[in-house]
């Protein structure tokens, strides 16, 4: 059996062909999960009194995949909003910083992207850059190289030599939170990549869903996030009572 992902939901005002609000994931997320051998299930965020519950539910998963989004509220680091900043929903903040929450004192594998490596920065207490200025690396809508700590974690998943990655963002990681290490950076210094010293967390800036069918780096990320939970499933299993 694959081992069951939980990517977790954005909330969308509409959709195409529904009358109301939805709860969405996006395709080559799916498609990048389902390929790499993982079984990506939609995981609905729910009504905010029902948060406490988020734990147990995440208990039932092998992995969880923390997409891409919108601006996270800069009140959630403590900042007040920059003119360029464009948080959406306070209900979808509450989410991904619970997810973040429990994925750390749970150990569940997990993959944070864009959006998702910037919650987890959060809760680990650091801060973001709510806009980056123009330079000499393009960071919204573009195409750039990072390069990879030699000797880290995200080395031994795809090397250490530097590549091409999809990138779409106009903040960045400002001061690290407790427990990250930075794995990647873009030419200009900006950080591209984070794994947590302790929990089973890796991060990365870029879109990785977007070039995964043809970048062997972006479709190992992918890999061993099932990888990981694929094992985590196969230690669960054995811990149950017969």
């Amino acid at each position: 059996m694959r081992p069951r992902i939980a990517v977790i939901g954005r909330r969308a005002v509409s959709v195409s062909g529904l009358r109301f609000s939805a709860t969405v994931a996006a395709e080559a997320i799916g498609d990048a999960v389902f390929g790499a051998g993982g079984e990506p299930l939609v995981l609905h965020g729910g009504q905010r009194d029902r948060l406490a519950e988020l734990p147990a539910r995440l208990a039932g998963f092998d992995g969880v995949l923390l997409p891409g989004g919108s601006d996270l509220h800069p009140s959630r680091y403590g900042q007040a909003p920059h003119p360029r900043t464009e948080p959406d929903h306070d209900e979808q903040d509450e989410l991904d910083l619970a997810v973040a929450r429990a994925v750390i004192a749970l150990g569940i594998p997990a993959l944070a992207v864009c959006r998702g490596m910037q919650v987890l920065n959060t809760v680990c207490g650091g801060t973001l850059v709510q806009h980056l200025a123009d330079g000499p690396v393009p960071h919204l809508d573009a195409l750039h190289e990072v390069t990879v700590e030699p000797g880290s974690r995200l080395a031994s998943v795809v090397g250490d030599s530097a590549f091409k990655v999809s990138s779409y963002h106009h903040q960045a990681l400002g001061r690290l939170g407790d427990g990250l290490r930075v794995v990647a950076r873009a030419a200009d210094g900006c950080v591209e990549a984070v794994e947590h010293t302790e929990a089973d967390v890796l991060a990365v800036q870029w879109h990785p869903e977007d070039l995964f069918d043809h970048s062997g780096q972006d479709a190992a990320l992918f890999r061993d996030l099932t990888d990981r939970a694929a094992a985590r499933r196969a230690a669960t299993r054995k811990e149950r009572p017969a």
